[in-house]
């Protein structure tokens, strides 16, 4: 549009991709005339898993705000934040685990000072959790 050509004044292309899984069509704008439209498409959906991947990190990893200022102060908070991810997620598949990987990290944001097996504080929670269901508390309506 006018307002598009005044904020970016080099030329544009404009790439179609129809994704056959999703079943949607996409279209991007890039400054790159030399790659495929296939490589530009993909190149997009990478960025987008990123970008899937730092809001998954936001929302479970608790990065709401960054401690330092300074380029290597946020580097090293996101790098801490996906060795976690890693780790967990190693332990989940290592371990066989159903929960996911959410509340494994709540579990063990929870007994991380204690000096119990990381598999037994687990399995503990899925026991807690059945048992809660079936305690003796009086039911509000129950006349």
């Amino acid at each position: 549009g006018v307002k598009t050509a005044t904020a970016y004044p080099e030329p544009l292309r404009r790439v179609v991709y129809f994704d056959v899984d999703a079943g949607k069509r996409y279209v991007f704008l890039t400054n790159n005339f030399s790659l495929p439209p296939l490589v530009i498409a993909q190149l997009y959906k990478a960025r987008w898993q990123v970008e899937l991947f730092f809001k998954w990190i936001k929302q479970h990893l608790r990065i709401k705000v960054f401690y330092g200022t300074s380029e290597n102060a946020v580097r090293t908070q996101i790098w801490i934040a996906v060795s976690v991810y890693v780790l967990v997620t190693i332990l989940k598949k290592q371990l066989g685990l159903e929960q996911s990987l959410y509340t494994i990290l709540q579990i063990l944001s929870l007994t991380l000072f204690e000096k119990t097996p990381i598999l037994q504080v687990l399995s503990e929670a899925n026991y807690k959790s059945e048992e809660s269901d079936s305690t003796n508390q009086l039911l509000l309506f129950d006349f």
